[in-house]
């Protein structure tokens, strides 16, 4: 802790200090705790996310190999995004990305030429997709969340076990150094009219 002066005018900077510290903590802990709930909530709904992904995966395992069938269709770019449109969203003050849509690309292809198995299977691989874009942008939001929330315990440690029990200590020796300066002042002010009675004292008699 830096050197403070034991002064009243930094008496009163540390009552300042600690008022707003005590003032600003309640705020701190009361974002604390909605964050934590955000965060077990974005946990839960990426968990949920990854769980119907992996569903759609193993459903869609089996038929990858009929992906090799000749076509004449590059299924695979077919069904890659070609944007992913995202909005922002205030989560407990956090400005998080929230999902909107996927944009695919245009399809090209002739329906009478192709055969008829290739309009389901872009469908389910675009689903699929979707549904990685979506798990990606729900990680990002429990990502950001999670940073957001490590920031305010820190700093509610931080005035818990610092800055409050700082002020107060260095109100606490102020105080003292204070109150023996006074009774020292009290102390010379007797010596100083009992020497002075003395004198007059002494006087008298003459």
């Amino acid at each position: 802790m830096a050197k403070v002066k034991l002064t009243r005018p930094e008496m009163k900077r540390q009552r300042d200090a600690l008022g707003r510290f005590q003032r600003y903590l309640p705020m701190l802990k009361l974002k604390q705790q909605q964050l934590q709930l955000m965060v077990r909530q974005a946990q839960q709904k990426l968990t949920d996310a990854q769980r119907e992904l992996d569903a759609a995966e193993a459903a869609f395992d089996p038929y990858r190999r009929i992906l090799a069938d000749r076509a004449g269709v590059n299924l695979a770019d077919l069904s890659e995004p070609a944007e992913v449109k995202v909005g922002r969203r205030n989560i407990a003050g956090v400005r998080v990305p929230v999902f909107e849509q996927v944009l695919f690309p245009e399809v090209n292809y002739s329906i009478f030429s192709t055969p008829a198995w290739v309009d389901r299977t872009l469908l389910d691989m675009r689903s699929l997709s979707e549904r990685h874009a979506k798990k990606d942008i729900l990680h990002r939001q429990l990502h950001l969340l999670q940073g957001e929330l490590t920031k305010v315990v820190q700093r509610v440690n931080l005035f818990e076990k610092v800055k409050i029990p700082d002020c107060k200590d260095t109100i606490r020796r102020i105080r003292i150094k204070l109150g023996d300066e006074s009774t020292s002042a009290v102390c010379r002010s007797k010596i100083a009219k009992g020497k002075l009675m003395k004198m007059a004292a002494e006087v008298s008699m003459i």
